[in-house]
């Protein structure tokens, strides 16, 4: 995503943005945090935002480095977390090959890899191998294309939210939907966002120098997706991928 979009949304995020901390019921991300996290550890938080994480990570380490795109989300997150006197700030663009980027002991990146750009893409994940220390931890979440085409199937099939879907207004539009599906982007709010088959995201670890240690699913319930899901539409739940990589 440009950063010109993250300045925009900075002011707005916490009623626009999807807040992945909150929703994730079972704790998984914290529980694999706690897990990895050692006092003298460096911890970057890639895309922090606003930093709804750093209560988390905060205590758990030496020092947290806070790196986000967006110059505003940084502001709010230093004038939110004032008590937290750990916390570096800094502002970069890792989809960008001149980033100089520290080298931390444990890092999370939640739903921070969006842009729909494969060219931005492969030089995010370059940077996520340049910022992990050799044997260290990355803990990872992004949105499931599996669990994107799951609810779009059953809103076609039983015609949830039918006004919220409507069909496809030309020809153009519709081939720009079907190639960048074919791409594992797809629309939220008619802003084009990355989603990861589980596959592909092995792949581009592996690729990237890591090695894949841990693969869950982030569920959350139907509301997320619809207005108004049917009372029986309980399980499968949709969900973003958690992905837990060691430097090689």
């Amino acid at each position: 995503m440009k950063r010109s979009y993250w300045e925009k949304m900075a002011d707005r995020y916490n009623e626009e943005i999807f807040d992945v901390r909150r929703q994730d019921k079972k704790a998984l991300i914290t529980k694999a945090i706690k897990k990895y996290a050692e006092p003298s550890h460096r911890i970057i938080d890639i895309g922090c935002a606003i930093g709804k994480w750093f209560p988390v990570l905060s205590p758990l380490c030496k020092e947290v480095v806070a790196l986000d795109i967006s110059k505003a989300n940084l502001e709010i997150a230093r004038t939110t977390h004032t008590k937290l006197t750990n916390i570096t700030y800094l502002q970069k663009d890792m989809s960008r090959t001149a980033a100089k980027l520290p080298v931390c002991e444990l890092g999370i990146c939640i739903n921070a890899i969006l842009t729909p750009t494969a060219k931005d893409r492969r030089i995010f994940f370059q940077n996520l191998a340049r910022c992990i220390a050799r044997k260290g931890k990355l803990i990872v979440t992004v949105p499931s294309l599996e669990s994107y085409l799951l609810a779009r199937l059953l809103q076609r099939e039983y015609k949830i939210d039918a006004s919220s879907f409507p069909p496809v207004a030309s020809p153009q539009k519709g081939l720009r939907y079907w190639n960048n599906l074919l791409q594992g982007v797809c629309d939220i709010d008619e802003v084009p966002h990355k989603h990861f088959l589980a596959e592909e995201l092995d792949l581009l670890f592996t690729k990237a120098g890591f090695t894949p240690l841990q693969l869950e699913k982030i569920e959350y319930t139907w509301n997320t997706e619809f207005n108004r899901p049917p009372r029986w539409l309980k399980t499968p739940r949709p969900w973003d991928w958690m992905m837990v990589v060691e430097k090689n």
